[in-house]
């Protein structure tokens, strides 16, 4: 009589949606924490391959990560004392000024400012203006959306501190975690797919940072020398905001040209025109010749699932969640792949760990 009200199959289907169920109910309310770690992670690929370089002359993988990480404080002490007041100044200033510059923008002053100096006649500015003017709350809510959403890493300025920290222990201590995750395989069968997958996401995680690290710092000096040398206001803030931009894939580069070129419309910057030239230009260089040659096919994922994943992860988490969302789309691709061949690939049991052959 039991049997009729319990079935193993049905128990077993409901202990697998209850375990799925309390898993997702962790990952959200831990979703923070589990961030912090992840950008552990990529902060490890991404010092990992000088730290393998260094190993064998300093004889000793510990030496090896103290050397690299007295390196990064001494480029970063040197890059504050070189270029560190010029930002703090411009971004003072920015930030002094800009709730004045929107004002501005909402009561269709800037309009008028900038249609005499580019020689609109009075009728396109009073019809421009007027549209300003009508839809000035709008504008300013919106401009004040965006910059509630720009200023939530802020809110995290502390991590800056402990990704380098918990870093330390993914270096140290990464191959030791990978066969871990190997051993988890109960037969041979298993263990040699646990170690295909993660020495797959090994590869793309190595690649896809410092391609990206490598992308971004293209957008730094290349905004920051041209917007110099056009003389647009807050270059030494814009450029870096750019190559920060960079890490967000498609949605982040067009946000990055947006922002500049409204900050140029703020300021009555008057080369609007060159300026609109450069930014379309850059975006053509990086698109089509830099990125095919540096990213290559790390990802492999099509240009409308990253957009798809940017805007999911940022609904989702904010700007942190753009940022990660294109890497986890990559991850989940290859352990779909890998769960769904038919065929095994071999791989060592002893597979190289994400911070190992970075």
């Amino acid at each position: 009589m039991l049997t009729k009200f319990w079935d193993p199959a049905t128990a077993r289907i409901l202990c697998t949606t209850l375990i799925l169920a309390l898993v997702l109910a962790f990952l959200y309310e831990a979703q923070e924490t589990l961030t912090l770690f992840l950008f552990a992670i990529l902060f490890a690929y991404l010092v990992e391959p000088l730290v393998a370089r260094l190993v064998p002359p300093l004889r000793g993988r510990i030496k090896a990560i103290a050397a690299v990480y007295l390196i990064l404080i001494a480029v970063l002490v040197g890059l504050g004392f070189l270029v560190g007041p010029r930002i703090a100044a411009e971004g003072r200033s920015l930030a002094t000024s800009l709730p004045t510059l929107l004002d501005r923008m909402g009561s269709g002053q800037l309009v008028s400012q900038i249609g005499r100096k580019q020689g609109w006649s009075e009728v396109r500015q009073v019809q421009i203006q007027s549209l300003f003017v009508a839809h000035r709350p709008d504008i300013l809510r919106y401009a004040q959306a965006l910059g509630g959403k720009l200023a939530e890493p802020v809110q995290h300025i502390w991590w800056l501190i402990l990704i380098p920290i918990l870093s330390l222990f993914f270096l140290k201590d990464g191959l030791s975690i990978a066969n871990g995750i190997i051993d988890l395989g109960r037969t041979p069968e298993e263990k040699r797919t646990i170690g295909g997958i993660v020495g797959d996401i090994n590869v793309m995680l190595g690649s896809y940072i410092r391609a990206q690290l490598i992308l971004a710092s293209l957008t730094v000096m290349s905004y920051t020398l041209a917007l110099s040398v056009m003389r647009v206001p807050y270059a030494f803030i814009l450029g870096p905001l750019a190559g920060l931009f960079e890490f967000v894939p498609v949605v982040g580069p067009a946000l990055a040209s947006v922002m500049v070129f409204v900050i140029a419309i703020l300021t009555s910057y008057p080369h609007l025109v060159w300026l609109f030239l450069f930014l379309g230009a850059w975006r053509v260089v990086q698109d089509y010749v830099n990125a095919p040659r540096i990213m290559g096919r790390s990802l492999e994922i099509p240009p409308v699932v990253q957009i798809f994943g940017v805007l999911s992860g940022g609904e989702i988490a904010g700007v942190v969640g753009a940022l990660i969302s294109v890497p986890a789309i990559a991850t989940l691709r290859i352990l779909w792949r890998r769960m769904t061949s038919d065929r095994s690939v071999d791989a060592p049991v002893t597979s190289p760990p994400p911070t190992d052959h970075m």
